[in-house]
């Protein structure tokens, strides 16, 4: 088998063993769990496993379009993302749950059947909108399962994340647009990493505290930089 097989089956069980911690603890949420607060503000629980459920389709319908020669974009535009988003929320959970339940299987599947020589063909993220590459949606898949399953509130937080997936987020955010350049060393992970043109000050921590902040989230808790002030980061 080639390596490119090896490394897209590695990166799938990868996946599959976050969507399964996931699930797990939304099968934990009973009663008002659903409707309390999330870590995103103007969210509850319920609105994030909605867009997590709605996310998976999503991916998986621009997969499956992308091989069927029939292009489909990952939403029809942002406003409709947003509006289903808020009456999937509202609904019943039991429905919710089943919903992100199929989606995680829908997206496995439709990655499966992509090709390694379509990988690299692009659709359109909300019609008319910036494009992705086919390629780029595994990834793409895991740092929302990873980063929002810890936006829950729910047990599980981003001290939870494997060094693996500190390493992937970290790589990914240098892809990033930054107003300020600034470079971060993980203490318990070798290299380093730069965000934007320049050199800037250097940000140390653990690679998932680095991680959580750099995605616009907490307040740069047990981070520090060497030219005192952290730099601003938006939201991802």
């Amino acid at each position: 088998m080639a390596d490119d097989d090896n490394l897209k089956i590695q990166q799938l069980e990868e996946l599959q063993e976050a969507s399964n911690r996931l699930v797990r603890t939304v099968d934990g949420f009973k009663g008002d769990d659903w409707t309390g607060p999330s870590g995103l503000p103007g969210w509850t629980r319920a609105h994030v496993v909605a867009h997590l459920a709605l996310n998976a389709e999503g991916l998986a319908a621009a997969l499956t379009g992308i091989v069927q020669d029939e292009p489909v974009p990952m939403y029809a535009s942002q406003e409709a993302r947003d509006r289903d988003i808020e009456e999937l929320a509202g609904g019943d959970p039991a429905e919710l749950r089943e919903r992100l339940l199929a989606g995680c299987t829908l997206y496995a599947d439709a990655w499966t059947a992509t090709p390694e020589d379509a990988l690299g063909v692009t659709f359109e993220r909300t019609a008319g909108g910036p494009t992705v590459p086919a390629g780029a949606t595994l990834g793409m898949r895991l740092r929302e399962v990873e980063i929002h399953h810890a936006d829950l509130v729910a047990g599980y937080s981003h001290a939870d994340w494997s060094p693996r997936f500190c390493e992937i987020l970290l790589v990914a955010m240098t892809k990033r647009e930054w107003n300020e350049p600034f470079r971060v060393a993980p203490t318990d992970l070798d290299g380093t990493w730069s965000y934007g043109d320049g050199e800037g000050p250097t940000v140390s921590g653990t690679a998932s505290d680095l991680g959580w902040w750099l995605t616009g989230r907490g307040s740069g808790e047990g981070l520090t930089s060497d030219r005192g002030e952290l730099p601003k980061v938006g939201a991802w």
